[in-house]
């Protein structure tokens, strides 16, 4: 495994954490489905999360991690997961960034909650779709 990879894997260890530790529930980790992948899912209360980890050496580069495109993937990534794992428990669906910069001692891990905030599950089209074009079907594959 590349030094790169496995600071990562190490980010989304202290990411889960995190969350464990102020009450969420993980769902699902690295779940790939709707064309995209979801780091960490969790569920606290009727909040359903999808968390997005970012891990950087530089503490700098962690100022804008994710483009317009990786937002859309992420969101259509946890319309694709809601799909196959309803509850109407889910009043609010939310994309978090966690961002970890490793540290001798302990990461610092930074969480930021809603990104891109997605409709009430219950009603109404979502957010995230891109003007113009029409809803996709549900994509089979590895990992849903």
């Amino acid at each position: 495994m590349s030094d790169r990879s496995e600071r990562g894997r190490r980010g989304e260890r202290a990411a889960r954490r995190h969350l464990v530790r102020r009450g969420w529930t993980i769902l699902a980790e690295r779940w790939r489905g709707g064309g995209g992948e979801l780091d960490i899912v969790a569920a606290r209360g009727t909040t359903l999360i999808a968390c997005e980890v970012k891990t950087r050496a530089d503490p700098g580069a962690l100022v804008e991690p994710l483009t317009p495109l990786q937002r859309t993937r992420i969101a259509r990534a946890l319309e694709a997961y809601v799909a196959l794992h309803p509850g109407p428990e889910w009043r609010q669906l939310r994309l978090d960034l966690i961002t970890v910069a490793p540290g001798r001692v302990r990461a610092r891990v930074r969480h930021r909650r809603g990104v891109v905030s997605l409709p009430d599950p219950a009603g109404g089209p979502r957010a995230l779709r891109p003007a113009g074009r029409p809803p996709t079907g549900r994509s089979g594959g590895a990992g849903a």
